[in-house]
């Protein structure tokens, strides 16, 4: 049976506090088959472990990427390498949040190339930005 996973899951699983839910996190997102991640659940844990627990960017990617690695995780709706692109596109950068490099990486990888922004500091290698 396939399941979909909440922010607050992932976000025990990988502070590890407080310990007695991070260890039911651990139970379930290691052994449990067929769970599903949203794009809105990876992007709101990468917020949520930034600005509640301070983590570095860094770290946050790398731990997603670990998780995303797991044979039991799957992300809906979405090829999973384009998420992992687009962690890997937001990682070298201070700026660039992980819901633009996720545009980024779509915008890349359809073959469009082309995104409509207001954001003046929108990445633009391998696409072209414009304003409405």
């Amino acid at each position: 049976m396939s399941a979909f996973v909440d922010t607050d899951i992932v976000v025990r699983y990988l502070t590890g506090v407080p310990a007695h839910m991070a260890q039911q996190a651990a139970s379930l997102l290691d052994h449990a088959p067929d769970l599903l991640l949203t794009d809105a659940v990876i992007a709101e844990t990468a917020y949520v472990l930034r600005t509640r627990y301070s983590v570095e960017r860094t770290l946050i990617v790398d731990s997603l990427l670990g998780l995303l690695g797991k044979d039991t995780i799957s992300v809906f709706g979405r090829d999973k390498a384009i998420i992992v692109q687009a962690l890997l596109l937001c990682r070298p950068s201070g700026r660039v949040s992980f819901d633009d490099a996720l545009l980024w990486a779509a915008a890349r990888s359809s073959g469009v190339n082309v995104v409509y922004s207001f954001d003046s500091r929108f990445p633009r290698e391998g696409v072209e930005v414009r304003g409405p």
